[in-house]
């Protein structure tokens, strides 16, 4: 990985930047990173349930949490670069399923749908947040 960029807040009182903690994704089999939070392509929430089939309604009323989190496509997406329309994510270091991707789109599971799509399982997935470094100076 290159060079992070990191968000700067501004304290009212002091006037003086307080960088935000940076958040990475990494493979929970080989704990190499995947994705960082400027990786992240958000989308806004779905109706829930409501905006998935009759088929595949629980019957559950509540707000759904996203079990995933959509990325813009990497460089380590190998099957992305082999012209697949469609197909599964696999970590680059240890070959784990970590998501799917389809460049039609696909439906999260907050009802919303986000196309194209690349698609990781956060459940495949350790959350690790960093604290900035101080000595490194933003441009």
């Amino acid at each position: 990985m290159t060079e992070l960029q990191m968000e700067v807040e501004t304290n009212s009182s002091s006037q003086e930047p307080i960088p935000k903690p940076q958040v990475m994704y990494r493979c929970k089999k080989c704990r190499r990173i995947v994705a960082i939070e400027e990786n992240i392509v958000p989308h806004e929430r779905g109706k829930g349930e409501e905006c998935f089939a009759w088929k595949k309604r629980s019957g559950n009323s509540e707000q759904v949490q996203c079990s995933s989190i959509f990325v813009e496509p990497m460089k380590w997406m190998q099957t992305i670069h082999d012209g697949c329309v469609e197909e599964k994510l696999l970590c680059l270091g240890c070959n784990a399923r970590l998501g799917y991707f389809n460049w039609a789109g696909m439906q999260c599971s907050c009802g919303a749908w986000v196309n194209p799509a690349f698609q990781l399982h956060k459940s495949r997935l350790d959350e690790c947040k960093t604290e900035p470094n101080p000595s490194l100076e933003t441009v």
